[in-house]
């Protein structure tokens, strides 16, 4: 079976990024969530950066890179957007699903940022060769 993920890095004016902290796995992630069937993937983006940031697109996001997630979800991918253009007209409260949210200088970001999202970072900020696997 073949499976599809978004993922965001949200960029704020001053250079930060947006991670969140689930409530059911350990670590800070760029927030995003599973493609549903019938649903195009920037429908998908849209909506799971509305439930999980309060984040509203006020342009379209850019792709940077479509990745494999195949050592923990045989058959899944997952789309990695960049957008510097939103709105966050309101914060949502903690929920079983994201206990916290925040936006972090690249230089202090939570000793607990997953490894997959550290190695997104390294690509888009500081040049990394971009690989193909998430």
């Amino acid at each position: 079976m073949v499976t599809m993920g978004v993922q965001a890095v949200i960029i704020d004016p001053g250079g930060r990024i947006l991670l969140v902290r689930h409530g059911y796995r350990p670590g800070w992630h760029f927030p995003g969530g599973g493609v549903e069937r019938n649903e195009m993937v920037a429908t998908s983006l849209a909506r799971e950066l509305k439930e999980e940031a309060g984040i509203e697109l006020t342009s379209e996001a850019q792709i940077f890179g479509l990745y494999s997630h195949f050592e923990q979800f045989p058959g899944d991918h997952i789309v990695l957007y960049v957008s510097r253009h939103w709105r966050q007209p309101q914060i949502p409260r903690p929920n079983k699903e994201i206990a916290e949210q925040g936006f972090f200088a690249l230089h202090s970001l939570p000793k607990d940022t997953s490894s997959a999202s550290l190695r997104r970072i390294n690509e888009i900020f500081h040049g990394a060769t971009q690989t193909d696997t998430w």
